[in-house]
């Protein structure tokens, strides 16, 4: 006879107020970052008549043609790309983005009666481009999306998944800021809304991603297993010795691999002088390192 096992009430209870406690937080951190996306939008892009791309852009343009809010426009433009998603996505998915997506609105119509917080061109796309990134950035973490191209690009993720979102988003981009400079008959409008662009592109994969940049060492040396002994008891990186064979000499040697973080790497170098000067040692450039002490292979894919 087979026992059903019993249920812990209070195991459950707990289990539910985690979940709870967990969406209160994404919340809390989604309407932060909308907030964050409208500063951006109405104290520095909207007033200087740069249109960065994606629907924000295409809105503030439209704006100008039309009797009609640029957080309002946002919203109107986002209806049938919302409906996409929840296609796309499901509903649980869409409700966060269009929590986004209406707080964003909103607060763009509020803070659009403020005074810019500047006029100088160069320093709104700076400050726009660099605030627009880590809204949207933190959005995607917390599992949502500002809504507009923030979900075409969540698609064109999955089928492309060897493109990063920021360069995505500047191809996007770059569409319509070249629109934008036709439609305001302003070269330098669409030359500083590049800016803008380029600025969001960048930052948006350090919020995303962080500084993935690093060393990739190949060390020949004859000392290598003092070397291999220091950089492993001083610097805790791991190292790998890899058998090879001198082509003139034809003596055997081993070589030692090596990926740190960038800011390691020159205590490495220290290492190698102090140990042996006359070492053969080739520096590359890592731009993704998978595996303990780095990314993990199972995290997910923004």
């Amino acid at each position: 006879m087979k026992h059903s096992k019993a249920i812990d009430p209070k195991k459950n209870k707990k289990i539910s107020k985690r979940s709870k406690t967990g969406w209160v937080k994404k919340y809390i951190i989604i309407t932060a970052a909308s907030v964050v996306y409208a500063v951006a939008v109405s104290l520095f892009i909207d007033p200087n008549n740069m249109a960065p791309g994606g629907v924000t852009g295409i809105s503030i343009v439209l704006n100008r043609v039309l009797p009609v809010s640029t957080g309002t426009l946002i919203l109107f433009l986002n209806i049938p790309i919302l409906v996409f998603a929840i296609w796309q996505f499901g509903l649980k998915f869409t409700l966060s983005t269009i929590y986004a997506t209406v707080l964003i609105s909103i607060f763009t119509n509020i803070l659009s009666s403020c005074r810019a917080a500047t006029y100088d061109r160069l320093l709104a796309a700076v400050a726009g481009g660099i605030l627009t990134a880590v809204s949207v950035g933190v959005i995607f973490k917390a599992g949502a999306t500002t809504g507009g191209m923030d979900i075409i690009v969540k698609a064109l993720r999955i089928r492309l998944p060897h493109l990063k979102t920021g360069n995505l988003f500047f191809v996007a981009d770059a569409i319509v800021v070249t629109i934008s400079g036709i439609v305001f008959g302003d070269i330098d409008a669409a030359l500083y809304a590049a800016i803008l662009v380029s600025c969001t592109s960048f930052a948006l994969d350090v919020v995303l991603y962080g500084r993935d940049e690093a060393k990739l060492l190949y060390i020949i040396s004859n000392q290598h297993d003092r070397i291999t002994k220091r950089i492993l008891e001083e610097l805790h990186i791991g190292t790998t010795l890899i058998n090879a064979h001198g082509a003139y000499s034809g003596n055997e040697k081993q070589v030692i691999m090596c990926a740190m973080k960038k800011t390691v790497y020159p205590r490495v170098e220290k290492i190698v002088k102090e140990e042996d000067a006359d070492s053969f040692m080739i520096i590359t450039s890592a731009s993704e390192i998978f595996g303990e002490g780095y990314k993990s292979y199972f995290s997910e894919r923004i």
